[in-house]
């Protein structure tokens, strides 16, 4: 996959992060710790080739399972954004 796919990718996940706003403490948590490794690769300079931590697929899981039912949509978008990765 294009870095520019998964940078768009990244941005979608984002933004549906920032649109949540009904969400437990271990949630919130969650979104925080998501958030930040998506943060960390959109700073990575557009040159350089986007490469995810572990701890960031584990954290995008750990999402699915926790907001499957709550917030499909953003579920969905995470486990798009996860396939992206895996298939990398």
């Amino acid at each position: 996959m294009a870095d520019e796919e998964l940078r768009r990718k990244l941005e979608q996940v984002h933004d549906e992060i920032a649109n949540i706003h009904q969400v437990d403490d271990k949630g919130r948590a969650i979104l925080r710790d998501v958030d930040g490794h998506v943060r960390d690769l959109l700073a990575q300079p557009e040159q350089e080739t986007l490469e995810p931590k572990p701890a960031m697929r584990r954290g995008l899981e750990t999402a699915i399972r926790h907001f499957e039912v709550t917030h499909p949509r953003l579920t969905a978008v995470l486990s798009d954004l996860l396939t992206a990765l895996s298939n990398a």
